[in-house]
């Protein structure tokens, strides 16, 4: 790549490094300049920008992201559309992360304009958490040092939780205070759930070695998963009495103790193929424990030896210190958890067609298809989530267009213009979302990429808050808001949309260039139908 000062005669093509503002317009970093560019920067009065210039070995930024990010994704894992160099991996099932931290620095050690990072491995995640980044740091990648990571990248998975069945047994000795173990099953409850596990048969029985051996074995018996067991008696040896129950119910002690504080008196052991967890007091209590990271990779399939448990230290001081912040509970998690961006689609299909006669445009038959149809099926394809249709002229004839489990709703104010169907379509968004994919119904050449590139490059924190596609410069639609928007669009009246709030919020704008010409095509005529059938 040649990148520097570059005189706007071999301008042509090359990638602006540094933004530049002229009379009416501006060029963002990133822009590739164009003929029309350079015209305008020459009426300007420059002479010379700088720019990067790619050579023959180069791909692309997100050409290049998109490639590496691909290399990295395994199971229940699905790769973002790649923007300014950067391609999220997306968590598609709650489990477990797995994966080789030794390649994943092999692959970062191999050059600076390559970076990948990643959760730790075994983090839990949630569906739709964002697991990792690849981001492309100069404007592209030489192909050898591509290819070079994408042979060492190791396959990143979610191991999934699966719904399994755990029985519990609890000890107790005369002092045992029967609201203790009621509130132990409690918090073991809950604990199961949040893992998509479950809490199956609890069982009392005295701190012995021979009722603890044959409550494991009528446990197994009712069919669980794995069975925990919960002394009234902390475990000071592995020849102690839930240790000794486990080989008195013919089974084998794995390992005693770990690593990991709170949590160090852990036991983990099995009879046949049943895992048996001596759980560690601290697991009373809800908080983050060693017992929560061994029960997780049980609940989510992976096995968990001897060497696993030791090798659990890393990172293993979860107790609270006065110098050291509260470590994340499980209850937390959702908060903490970075999620990909959660972007309803609202698409405006209530209009009269005035322009075209007494046909409804919406119901116009495309490639064998309404129109409108065409529209939601690529929205329905792509990342987009919720999608709400509001309707208006011939509502019921849209409706009985379009699938039924779509929300819909009726703006019976429809003759007041587009701003009505705006409102009325608002105010039926769902609360959680993050942002808003505004969608003409007459444009049926959007495809599902475009609406994926849109979502990628929605970042309200870096100040793109409302990601404009374009063609050739030109700006299209649909339109990604964010949520902060949502009171002045519900604001607007009259047949109008929300254009004029991208010219008032210039600084939160991105432009998405679009390599097709789908963001600017809308069909509005009888003309403009027939072409259209015709192209």
């Amino acid at each position: 790549m040649i990148f520097g000062d570059t005189p706007l005669d071999e301008a042509a093509g090359a990638i602006l490094a540094h933004s530049r503002r002229l009379s009416g317009r501006a060029l963002k970093k990133g822009h590739v300049l164009t003929a029309e560019d350079i015209a305008a920067l020459r009426e300007a009065g420059v002479e010379t920008v700088i720019a990067a210039r790619l050579e023959a070995d180069d791909v692309p930024e997100d050409r290049a992201a998109a490639r590496l990010a691909a290399a990295f994704g395994g199971e229940n894992i699905d790769i973002a559309a790649p923007f300014t160099g950067r391609c999220n991996l997306i968590a598609r099932a709650p489990g477990v992360l797995v994966y080789d931290p030794a390649a994943l620095d092999a692959v970062n050690l191999v050059d600076e304009a390559l970076t990948v990072a990643l959760l730790p491995p075994y983090e839990v995640v949630e569906a739709g958490q964002m697991v990792g980044t690849v981001k492309i740091i100069p404007f592209a990648a030489p192909e050898a040092l591509l290819a070079r990571c994408e042979a060492l990248a190791p396959v990143t998975r979610i191991a999934a939780f699966r719904p399994l069945r755990a029985g519990l047994v609890q000890t107790a000795l005369p002092a045992t205070k029967p609201s203790v173990l009621d509130s132990t099953a409690a918090t073991t409850a809950a604990r199961l759930e949040k893992i998509g596990a479950s809490l199956g048969n609890e069982q009392r029985c005295d701190h012995e070695t021979a009722a603890v051996a044959a409550a494991i074995h009528q446990q197994i018996a009712a069919g669980h998963d794995l069975v925990l067991l919960f002394g009234a008696s902390a475990v000071v040896d592995r020849r102690d009495v839930l240790p000794a129950g486990i080989v008195a119910a013919g089974g084998t002690v794995d390992h005693f103790g770990m690593p990991v504080d709170p949590g160090n008196l852990l036991l983990l052991g099995h009879v046949g193929d049943t895992p048996v967890i001596g759980m560690p007091g601290c697991a009373r209590s809800p908080k983050l424990n060693g017992f929560d990271w061994v029960l997780q990779r049980l609940v989510a399939g992976l096995p968990v030896s001897r060497v696993d448990i030791m090798r659990m230290g890393v990172g293993g001081l979860l107790k609270e210190i006065a110098s050291r912040p509260r470590p994340r509970e499980a209850n937390d998690r959702e908060s903490a958890a970075r999620k990909a961006p959660r972007i309803a689609a609202l698409i405006l299909a209530g209009g009269q067609s005035r322009r075209m006669g007494e046909i409804n445009k919406l119901l116009a038959e495309i490639n064998g298809k309404p129109m409108v149809a065409q529209v939601v099926e690529s929205v329905r394809a792509s990342k987009a989530g919720a999608i709400t249709v509001v309707t208006g002229h011939e509502g019921e004839r849209v409706k009985a267009a379009l699938p039924g489990d779509l929300a819909f709703v009726d703006n019976p104010d429809y003759a007041g213009g587009l701003s009505t169907s705006l409102k009325a379509g608002i105010a039926a968004l769902p609360a959680d979302i993050d942002g808003v994919l505004v969608c003409l119904g007459d444009m049926p050449r959007i495809l599902p990429a475009m609406i994926d590139r849109l979502i990628a490059a929605f970042d309200p924190v870096e100040g793109r808050a409302i990601c404009v596609p374009t063609h050739k410069g030109k700006r299209g639609n649909p339109v990604l808001w964010g949520k902060r928007f949502l009171p002045e669009m519900a604001a607007l009246a009259g047949d109008v949309g929300a254009k004029h709030l991208i010219g008032e919020h210039a600084d939160l704008i991105v432009e998405v260039e679009m390599a097709e010409d789908g963001v600017l095509i809308d069909i509005d005529t009888p003309d403009a139908l027939t072409r259209y059938r015709a192209g």
